[in-house]
């Protein structure tokens, strides 16, 4: 793979992975990338977001084609990423090709670079795709292809039908459990962890909503590139491993907190002014409730134990 920060004009493709204190699983997945085999240029940016493991030096070390941003706080996944995207050229910039926020927590198998470009090149229409992530235990990471949490899907959530029916065409409707994990198929969202953009695309939709501290932003942005009409793919011919949570079970109860106000805050932006208000409040107090919920639950676990919210 031909990769490079320094030669002028745009990369054909620009990874942008933001990390904070996973020094050694980013070691990997940035040597998984290094192993691609891929054609054309590509323009890697790690940015950290304030680690205390020594990661930023490792990556200037062990890596000194990836260019390095440190952040000196921790200003959440959607600003970060957004550093990233603005040094690879985009918002006033020219722009590359494509554009790819990875987690640090991914490894990439050779060919899935590649083979996920070929995707894109094929559906001229796809304004993202992202392939099909898997967890360590080879299970199905669910939040790699979902629907858009409207108030109805919502309801099925924060009433505990979705878990109860997981693969019912209208109550897994989120999670899209009843969509056979091996099936191409046009979703309504992706996840950050793996997310193939046209870089036309980006420039023209924008980028993250930097309100969004660690969740929801991607699902905001998938939102925004199918209100301009364009496609968002789920392509499980290509699969990636994620670790996931990797850094957010570092501050536990702060990833949940972060959670439910990234529900809340997508709820507002884009389907409050259109549902009845009591509607809303429903949706409100059932966000509250559990999370509130999901606070206490953790706090009582013994610390190794501790969850992350899960989108």
């Amino acid at each position: 793979m031909e990769n490079s920060t320094s030669d002028q004009g745009a990369a054909d493709l620009a990874i942008v992975i933001v990390n904070y204190n996973t020094r050694d699983l980013l070691r990997d997945c940035l040597a998984s990338i290094q192993a691609s085999r891929i054609e054309g240029r590509c323009a890697v940016y790690v940015v950290d977001n304030h680690s205390s493991d020594g990661s930023a030096a490792m990556v200037r070390a062990e890596f000194p084609n990836v260019l390095v941003t440190e952040q000196a706080t921790n200003s959440g996944y959607a600003t970060a990423n957004n550093v990233g995207l603005r040094a690879a050229g985009f918002a006033g910039g020219v722009a590359p090709r494509y554009a790819l926020l990875l987690n640090p927590d991914t490894l990439l198998e050779p060919e899935a670079l590649a083979q996920m470009l070929a995707f894109m090149e094929a559906y001229p229409e796809a304004g993202a795709a992202g392939p099909k992530l898997v967890r360590q235990d080879g299970s199905l990471d669910r939040a790699c292809r979902r629907s858009f949490p409207s108030p109805e899907s919502a309801f099925y959530r924060l009433s505990g039908l979705s878990r109860l029916f997981p693969r019912h065409p209208r109550f897994g409707r989120y999670n899209l459990g009843y969509l056979d994990p091996g099936q191409l198929a046009e979703v309504d969202s992706l996840v950050g962890a793996f997310m193939l953009m046209r870089g036309a695309v980006l420039e023209e939709v924008g980028l993250l909503d930097e309100r969004f501290f660690m969740y929801g932003e991607d699902i905001d942005l998938c939102y925004r590139i199918k209100e301009r009409g364009y496609k968002v793919y789920y392509n499980p011919a290509v699969t990636v491993l994620h670790y996931k949570g990797a850094a957010s079970r570092q501050r536990s109860a702060a990833s949940i907190v972060h959670f439910y106000e990234a529900m809340a805050l997508f709820h507002n932006k884009h389907y409050r002014a259109r549902t009845f208000f009591l509607v809303n409040w429903l949706i409100y107090l059932g966000i509250v409730t559990l999370g509130t919920l999901a606070l206490l639950r953790n706090a009582l676990r013994p610390v190794g134990r501790r969850r992350v919210a899960s989108a």
